[in-house]
């Protein structure tokens, strides 16, 4: 792959487990060779046995934010974030997957690229990243527990400036049939459907048959279930879907940067997938509001200090695609 580690391992960076050793990486691996071997490795991986995380942390130093200018621009006009020198964390995000992404294409890495379903993402800005500084990133793999449909397991990544810790993101992803290592959590319990009631949608998103295409393109993750209905239908789906990250990207821009604040908490969780092309309705809400079944009644200021709630369903019908929160901190 492009940045391949020097696998001299070294003392264990803060943030990941203590027994994990440190592979540096001259630079950020590009996400399309990943996704090749990923593919490749992927028909090897098959559940045998409980699964043994790599015990290692990639590192690459020095990245210089001053060339993404342009890439910037691309994935604001695509999400609908304002034109601004700092990166939000969805941006954030899409520049520090390909070396989560590399980790999980190891040979060492015991699930299969392809399938993994992709449950929930919990992103952290502690400070705010700007267009132009030089940043360190930082991925590995943890905490392999038992889900009733197989393991779960999730990817860290980290965004360093000047040695303080400036975001967190931690993807969670599901690998059906595998087995969790012995003293992992307990299979979920298979929790009853949830009672919900659509609330009053804030905005509409028609989502054209090239939405994943798009993303793809300002991401990199060109995953032909996002690309191409022949792919998608290779994986169970009727046709491409969206990438779950650009919805969530989407309800991040819609709360705005002036009421997020500049450190935040965000959060999704996937419950259905949005097929392509298709018609979300989106309610973006105050978490005290929401909280309180929707009375209001608090101070404009008062509610967005407690943050934001949001939802995404297909239009016109009861299918939740997701549900998160924004939350200043």
């Amino acid at each position: 792959m492009t940045g391949s580690a020097d696998e001299v391992t070294n003392a264990p960076e803060a943030g990941a487990p203590a027994s994990y050793g440190v592979s540096e990486l001259a630079q950020l691996p590009k996400l399309g060779g990943l996704f090749t071997k990923g593919v490749a490795g992927s028909a090897g991986k098959r559940p045998k046995g409980a699964v043994r995380l790599p015990e290692v942390t990639y590192r690459v130093a020095g990245v210089d934010t001053a060339g993404e200018a342009a890439h910037l621009a691309a994935y604001q006009d695509l999400v609908g974030e304002p034109s601004s020198e700092v990166l939000p964390a969805g941006f954030l995000h899409v520049l520090a997957f390909p070396l989560a992404t590399a980790v999980m294409v190891r040979s060492d890495f015991p699930l299969p690229l392809l399938g993994l379903v992709h449950l929930r993402n919990v992103a952290r800005v502690l400070r705010p990243v700007r267009l132009g500084e030089t940043i360190e990133v930082r991925a590995w793999a943890q905490d392999a527990r038992a889900h009733r449909r197989g393991v779960q397991v999730d990817l860290v990544a980290e965004v360093l400036v000047d040695g303080d810790l400036a975001y967190r993101g931690v993807s969670t992803y599901l690998a059906k049939g595998f087995t969790a290592p012995d003293g992992a959590a307990a299979p979920d319990a298979e929790a009853p459907r949830e009672e919900w009631t659509a609330p009053l949608p804030t905005a509409r998103w028609k989502l054209g048959s090239g939405t994943g295409r798009a993303y793809g393109a300002v991401s990199g993750d060109l995953n032909p279930i996002h690309t191409s209905n022949l792919g998608a239908k290779a994986f169970g789906f009727p046709r491409a879907i969206a990438h779950g990250m650009y919805s969530a990207a989407r309800a991040l821009a819609e709360v705005g940067p002036a009421l997020r604040g500049e450190t935040y908490e965000w959060t999704v969780e996937f419950l259905k997938p949005v097929l392509l092309p298709s018609t979300v309705d989106v309610a973006i809400r105050y978490a005290a509001d929401a909280a309180a079944g929707g009375a209001g009644g608090a101070q404009r200021e008062d509610r967005a200090a407690t943050g934001f709630v949001y939802d995404g369903w297909r239009s016109g019908k009861d299918t939740r695609h997701f549900r998160g929160t924004i939350t200043p901190l």
